[in-house]
């Protein structure tokens, strides 16, 4: 089942990170800690979303002999 809180969460902190890494890309002056939190919660965010996406869709163990 889908848990859609959760997935909202995730979701939420892909969005956090990548609007804080295009913020530092288009800023003049570079902050490093800002490219690195960005980068940090965005990959959090994949990461996390794609565990839920995993156990939400269990891969199908029924495969002809064909296909393996």
């Amino acid at each position: 089942m889908i848990n859609t809180k959760k997935q909202a969460l995730y979701t939420a902190f892909i969005i956090i990170g990548a609007i804080m890494l295009i913020y530092d890309l288009t800023g003049e002056n570079e902050n490093v800690y800002l490219k690195i939190g960005g980068l940090l919660i965005l990959m959090i965010g994949l990461y996390n979303s794609t565990k839920q996406w995993a156990s939400d869709n269990p891969k199908d163990d029924n495969t002809p002999d064909d296909e393996k």
